[in-house]
């Protein structure tokens, strides 16, 4: 090539970066086609801004199309835009000066119909579903205080940063391990299931995150493969996802054991706050503490109370009485047996008197007589006697023998 000579240089106009832009701006402007266009394609990183201003991209396989959509053509709209939702947008094609890319400024949305990628996503959610792949009951709990948690995502992303700076600001004294994982692509689903496998080979990991940063459904996809969801459902770890923004859905976070929102609130799903802890377990050993104090002054109380008690001031007063009490006892004992002997005595005289009066020699003492039969029996009545019966009779003293010569039925 040969040399530019000074006064070529001298001749030639050099543009600024302002004016390439705009001059090819002022192309676009010129073309009619480009000013009144009609463009068909797959909504894809959706995002509404504050403002109220729509930001997309319109996709097909081969190509991508930036589009922005202005708060007042927004509002007019009859439904609301979606990932993978088939459109036919309408608008003019111009240049954004600051980023240097043209873009599509639409002024009309019409729904066109459902993208294939949403249309995979959905058939491939309603299966997994319907073979229990979802249900709750086979989700498993976290470990409390995980001693090693794997991350699986790229080494180089955001993402890797955030749940690292998280993990060992909310629970460092977890080992935390790294597994490299391609996260971006529809390629990236056999490298994603891949390290799932590595991991179920690896010993001592409690829980991991399967984790990347936001971006579009086509970066996202590898996420919503058949291999990913079956790898993640199959893992005999606990996996936590944190995929994309809160907005994002992926098959995988259907079959994980927990789908956090974002990577960084993934690492602080999977482990407690050190801090958090040590201020409660201080706060726990100051109740304790205050507790036991109390109890302590409690018992200091009591303990006082009857120890200002006049007996156990002085315990010989205690004794005092009771010791002159059983002096009292013992000295009163021999004149409360003789008291107790003598009645005693009375009572047995009394009763040797009333049996003595109701004794048979007693009555026989006052002139009375038993009539006995040659056979023993006592005879209570004339009747038992006949004329020449042979009787005996006993007396107080002594006895007789008799016959009897005349009876009489007379009651004396």
């Amino acid at each position: 090539m040969p040399a530019v000579t000074g006064e070529e240089r001298a001749r030639r106009f050099v543009f600024s970066v302002t004016q390439v832009t705009r001059y090819i701006r002022g192309i676009f402007s010129q073309d009619r086609t480009l000013q009144d266009v009609w463009v068909r394609g797959e909504i894809s990183d959706l995002t509404r801004h504050g403002s109220g201003h729509h930001y997309f991209t319109l996709k097909e396989q081969a190509a991508q199309l930036r589009c922005v959509m202005f708060r007042e053509e927004a509002q007019r709209l009859s439904f609301t835009p979606t990932e993978g939702m088939m459109v036919i947008a309408h608008g003019t094609v111009s240049v954004y000066e600051q980023r240097g890319q043209y873009q599509l400024i639409v002024r009309e949305l019409e729904q066109h119909g459902v993208g294939d990628l949403y249309l995979a996503f959905e058939r491939l959610k309603r299966k997994l579903a319907a073979e229990g792949l979802f249900d709750e009951g086979r989700k498993r709990p976290l470990p409390a205080f995980p001693r090693r948690v794997a991350l699986l995502t790229s080494p180089h992303g955001a993402a890797v940063h955030d749940m690292l700076t998280t993990l060992r600001r909310r629970w460092p004294v977890a080992d935390v391990v790294l597994i490299p994982t391609p996260v971006s692509g529809a390629i990236s689903g056999p490298g994603i299931a891949l390290s799932l496998r590595r991991l179920a080979a690896l010993e001592g990991v409690d829980v991991a995150i399967l984790g990347r940063g936001g971006g579009s459904v086509e970066e996202l996809s590898g996420f919503n493969s058949e291999e990913v969801a079956r790898a993640v459902a199959s893992s005999p770890v606990p996996i936590v996802t944190g995929i994309g923004h809160e907005t994002d859905f992926t098959i995988a976070e259907f079959a994980a054991d927990l789908r956090a929102p974002t990577p960084t609130a993934a690492a602080a799903a999977v482990c407690p706050d050190r801090a958090e802890l040590l201020s409660r377990i201080g706060l726990m050993g100051r109740s304790i503490a205050g507790r036991l104090r109390r109890t302590a002054d409690g018992y200091r109380r009591e303990l006082e109370l009857v120890r200002a008690r006049p007996a156990l001031r002085t315990p010989r007063l205690l004794l005092a009485q009771p010791r002159q009490r059983l002096d009292e006892v013992m000295a009163s004992l021999p004149r409360s047996i003789q008291r107790s002997l003598t009645e005693t005595r009375l009572r047995l005289d009394k009763a040797r008197e009333k049996l003595l009066a109701l004794s048979p020699q007693a009555v026989l003492a006052r002139g009375f007589s038993i009539v006995r039969l040659p056979d023993g029996s006592v005879v209570r009545s004339a009747g038992q006697l006949a004329v020449g019966v042979a009787a005996q009779v006993v007396f107080h003293q002594g006895s007789a023998e008799v016959q009897v010569t005349k009876t009489s039925a007379e009651e004396v």
